[in-house]
């Protein structure tokens, strides 16, 4: 059967209705990321200078880091309009050629999961954001010619959480490429403060800091939180949220200590108990939990690979000490199977 976490699980429509509403429209309102924050000011202030759009820019990194905040950010501050899609929407030629032929000059056009592009649309691409034109082949067999349509200069953002997925030739027409890194507790402190006072959220400070601290480093996963810490302050207590009712909500909501929610703990569970505590492969290990590798692979893994409850190997994943004793399991001796 398969599982549901409240952790790292899809963003679904309502909540990314939600989350628009939160994002900061400046780069003075963003917290965290202060390095790239530095990069893009300046990139910002010299494409103002020459009075250019901005260059192409290719954003990485995990799930809910801030990838499409910071490309609305860009636009806002260039005064450009803020045009958003996706790879995997973009499923012909004619998709993104009905997309970038409505672009104005200076437009940010955002791309999402733009490893996902298919091949044909992707070459396609690749004149539009180095030449600025778009070739369009009219008509079918002999008779078939080619006409290119000259675009306006606009700025493309990607964004990707498999960077080594972008091929070459696109990941080197962009001007700029850098990462968002996870997030430390003091700045999703600081988060959790800002969410909480746009949703007029009575909010304490050790509050504050406990759902920060099972927040995966990821701002998306730390209003996430509070958004259901909120609901059970309102429900089970005053509406006022403290530490004892923040960790009370957590629990409720089956998020742990470790801030590890049930999935989290049903792919350990397998690992250990199924599969003698590995080594397993991807595929199998994603079968036994309901879920499909690339959501267990790009969502769930990276945290339990960062807090030490799995290792890969070339043979495969692994359960670590710490995943057993997080069960409540004891350790296999080194050189034994698994004890359970």
């Amino acid at each position: 059967m398969r599982e549901e976490g409240l952790l790292a699980g899809p963003t679904i429509p309502e909540e990314e209705a939600f989350e628009a509403g939160l994002r900061p429209r400046e780069l003075s309102e963003f917290i965290g990321q202060e390095s790239l924050k530095d990069r893009l000011s300046i990139l910002i202030e010299a494409a103002q200078g020459r009075g250019e759009p901005l260059d192409h820019v290719l954003f990485s990194g995990p799930p809910g880091l801030g990838k499409t905040t910071l490309a609305g950010i860009l636009a806002n501050t260039m005064g450009a309009q803020f045009r958003i899609t996706s790879g995997p929407a973009l499923e012909r030629p004619g998709d993104l050629a009905a997309v970038i032929t409505n672009l104005d000059r200076g437009d940010v056009l955002f791309i999402d999961e733009i490893h996902r592009l298919p091949r044909t649309v992707e070459e396609v691409l690749y004149p539009a954001i180095e030449d600025f034109a778009l070739d369009i082949v009219v008509g079918k067999g002999p008779a078939a010619r080619s006409i290119r349509l000259d675009l306006p200069r606009f700025t493309l953002v990607g964004a990707t959480t498999r960077v080594g997925r972008v091929s070459s030739p696109l990941r080197d027409r962009f001007g700029v490429i850098d990462r968002l890194d996870y997030y430390p507790s003091e700045d999703l402190q600081q988060i959790v403060d800002r969410t909480a006072g746009i949703l007029e959220v009575e909010i304490t400070e050790p509050g504050a800091a406990l759902i920060a601290s099972r927040s995966r480093g990821t701002p998306r996963i730390a209003n996430r939180l509070l958004r259901r810490v909120r609901d059970y302050a309102v429900v089970r207590g005053d509406g006022r949220i403290d530490e004892p009712t923040a960790d009370l909500g957590l629990k409720t909501f089956e998020v742990d200590d470790a801030g590890l929610d049930r999935v989290d703990r049903a792919i350990l569970s397998a690992v250990i108990e199924k599969f003698s505590g590995g080594p397993v492969g991807l595929t199998t290990l994603a079968i036994a939990v309901g879920e499909e590798p690339e959501s267990v692979e790009d969502a769930y893994e990276p945290y339990l690979l960062q807090q030490g409850f799995l290792k890969r190997t070339p043979r495969g994943r692994v359960a670590t000490e710490s995943a057993y004793r997080h069960l409540g399991l004891t350790p296999p001796e080194p050189g034994q199977p698994s004890l359970l």
